[in-house]
């Protein structure tokens, strides 16, 4: 694929990584009407064939462990069930929605239990709709599942499931170009500071052009420690490998299939027409090469099918359709998103280590980062807990409602 050159050699800001964390920050700064200033996105395969938007669930949730986080996917779920109105009443933009089966969270013991009792209270003065199920409650509602081993259920049915990221994504990708956003195939391979070491002056291409930045957004996924290490700083952010399979059952469940956690961490999910989605990792599971997307067959025989047959025994007859492999841009510090300006490169703005929930947290992460590009500050959702600062002061904020 060849490089595009960019068409000016200076802009006001400069994104790198133009996958939904960069098409939705530039969306957002096309939309803000403070914001008046030159964007440029460098992408390094505009067919985002490899990069985690393409791997995705495509699912939301409002069952997480902090109230920031919680209200994050509440935008999200407001923002797409009323994308066309979001988007100045764009009549080309399709009506889109949720489709809300839930995600169901299985405890295996009195620990897990607890946290998701403690979960729930966060969920709930949040606004959420979480239900907590006793076996026999979920054995009634999903007569299909094993809890012979379950102590505590946790599911909510508002606004939590499927939605189509990738009709979000492209729309974001389409607006902000025909607003001016503009948008080359390039890749960032080198990024110079000022004299005073405080800012970083310019991007340089591979294709040898060097662009001057007013302000800088790493929004590279799980190559964000890459790009930091360009302008010498560091982020605590690595790809893991996430595996995925879609796969047809013999005999299809007679309802809805919430998306499924079960205690092993192996997840699995409605796809609809008698088809199911599930995903996995290893047992041990290191950062990987940014380009390793091979699959581990030994994974699916010897771990995901087992499990998925013990749990919801109808699925002892099951054939893959497809498989891949895909990458999670892991915060290894807190599992939490790092925003927000670096403490010594003041232009230098972090929107990384989404830890696998970065889809459905989109919406809010881009408008706030183009908030903060326009007028250096959040305005609607105070996102500063997510700021950089709190890594270098080693103040990490706990999610427990990671998959």
């Amino acid at each position: 694929m060849s490089n595009q050159r960019p068409n000016q050699k200076s802009y006001d800001v400069v994104i790198v990584g133009g996958a939904i964390m960069g098409a939705s920050t530039a969306w957002f700064l096309s939309d803000n009407k403070d914001f008046n200033g030159s964007v440029l996105i460098i992408e390094r395969d505009m067919t985002l064939t490899a990069c985690s938007t393409a791997h995705t669930n495509s699912c939301m949730r409002q069952q997480f462990s902090t109230e920031l986080n919680v209200r994050i996917s509440q935008f999200a779920a407001d923002f797409v069930k009323n994308i066309r109105s979001y988007m100045g009443g764009d009549e080309r933009v399709p009506e889109l929605g949720i489709r809300s089966f839930g995600y169901m969270y299985f405890a295996d013991n009195d620990r897990f239990a607890d946290v998701l009792r403690e979960s729930q209270q966060v969920q709930l003065a949040a606004g959420a709709a979480t239900q907590l199920m006793t076996p026999k409650q979920i054995k009634k509602a999903y007569p299909f599942y094993n809890v012979d081993d379950i102590v505590l259920g946790s599911i909510n049915l508002v606004d939590e499931g499927y939605w189509d990221g990738a009709a979000v994504n492209d729309w974001w990708r389409r607006q902000s170009r025909e607003r001016g956003v503009e948008w080359v195939q390039n890749e960032v391979v080198a990024m110079t500071r000022n004299a005073a070491g405080t800012k970083v002056e310019s991007v340089t291409l591979a294709s040898g052009e060097v662009i001057a930045c007013g302000q800088v957004v790493n929004a590279s996924g799980p190559r964000a420690a890459r790009t930091a290490k360009m302008a010498g700083i560091d982020v605590p952010v690595e790809p893991r490998k996430r595996y995925s399979w879609i796969f047809k059952a013999e005999q299809p469940l007679d309802r809805d299939l919430p998306l499924t956690i079960d205690p092993s961490g192996v997840h699995v999910r409605e796809n609809g027409g008698g088809t199911y989605q599930c995903g996995g990792h290893s047992d041990v599971d290191p950062a990987v090469d940014y380009d390793d997307f091979a699959m581990d067959h030994s994974i699916w025989e010897n771990h995901i099918w087992p499990i998925l047959a013990t749990r919801i025994p109808q699925f002892e007859a099951i054939k893959v359709q497809s498989e891949w492999g895909g990458h999670y841009a892991m915060n290894t510090f807190d599992h939490n998103a790092i925003m927000g300006p670096h403490t010594e490169l003041s232009n230098f703005i972090f929107l990384n280590g989404f830890s696998g929930h970065g889809l459905q947290q989109s919406p809010a992460m881009g408008r706030g980062t183009a908030e903060w590009l326009t007028h250096g500050e959040y305005r609607v959702l105070d996102m500063t807990p997510f700021n950089y600062e709190r890594i270098a002061a080693d103040r990490p904020i706990i999610e427990k409602a990671v998959i």
